[in-house]
């Protein structure tokens, strides 16, 4: 055999290698939330997940409830701690914020090899409409992309809902991007009703469910004041928006964008011609 030849040879051999070398690696999962490592919700979406051929979990979520926390952040030292969760090969605890916990998870966890997705959730409660700015859960999510690896988000109301169900309709996403690929800097946001389901609707982000009617003063000592915030739950009456679908029984998909740019103003604000002062 010339030489010509056995390069030839080299090469597909060499070219062969790489390749069952790639397909071995896994499908890597990072998986966190707001409510906490030990919420109730954590494992089965875990579970579920790892059931998925080639898919690799791992989780790293706040060592407490950390519901309403948007993407905020500790900005300290992490208190860490590796716990057990069935369904992860490997599980922190972490003290801090939700997206503490992402960003530690995808920078740390994620050093020797990067993370294809990360799945938020499931959230006790619905982050529908302008409640997602508030959402700890859509938070680390966002914080996901912000790193620059694509999420889903997922919740669900409180009562009355199959949480193993919720993890397969999950998982049909997440074998969807694993075999497709996920959408760049996009948030999917999973909005799971309770009762019994009608559909899946996609629909974009609109109306708040909940809103602060008002405060009562329940206590005052030495001039400092205890007030009771009191909130109204809203029915939506506009069907193009995520709010009105969840409210009728559908389960909602919202892409949400890291971006919240009012660009249909950017020349009317540059009109404004506003000047630098002394």
């Amino acid at each position: 055999m010339n030489i010509k030849k056995l390069f030839v040879l080299a090469t597909l051999i060499l070219n062969l290698v790489n390749s069952n070398a790639a397909g071995a690696q896994s499908y890597r999962i990072l998986i966190t939330n707001d409510d906490g490592i030990d919420s109730p919700l954590l494992a089965p979406l875990a579970q579920e997940l790892s059931q998925i051929s080639g898919v690799e979990i791992l989780v790293s979520a706040p060592s407490e409830n950390q519901s309403g926390s948007s993407q905020s952040s500790i900005g300290g030292p992490l208190v860490v701690k590796r716990v057990v969760l069935e369904g992860a090969s490997v599980a922190y605890s972490v003290g801090g914020k939700p997206a503490d916990a992402v960003r530690f998870g995808i920078v740390e966890l994620g050093k020797e090899q990067d993370f294809d997705l990360v799945v938020s959730g499931i959230n006790r409660g619905a982050n529908v409409g302008d409640i997602s700015h508030l959402s700890g859960t859509v938070g680390a999510a966002m914080e996901a992309i912000y790193q620059g690896v694509p999420a889903i988000a997922v919740s669900q109301e409180i009562y009355d809902v199959d949480t193993v169900a919720s993890a397969k309709f999950v998982a049909q996403l997440v074998a969807l991007y694993k075999d497709r690929g996920a959408p760049k800097d996009t948030v999917i946001s999973i909005n799971i009703p309770a009762g019994e389901l009608i559909g899946v609707a996609v629909r974009p982000m609109g109306d708040s469910y909940f809103q602060t009617s008002a405060y009562q003063l329940e206590q005052e000592t030495e001039g400092q004041l205890l007030y009771e915030r009191e909130l109204n739950r809203i029915e939506s009456e506009d069907p193009t928006t995520d709010t009105y679908a969840y409210q009728q029984g559908y389960i909602t998909i919202t892409p949400l964008k890291f971006d919240w740019t009012a660009h249909e103003l950017l020349d009317e604000v540059r009109n404004w011609d506003l000047q630098l002062t002394n």
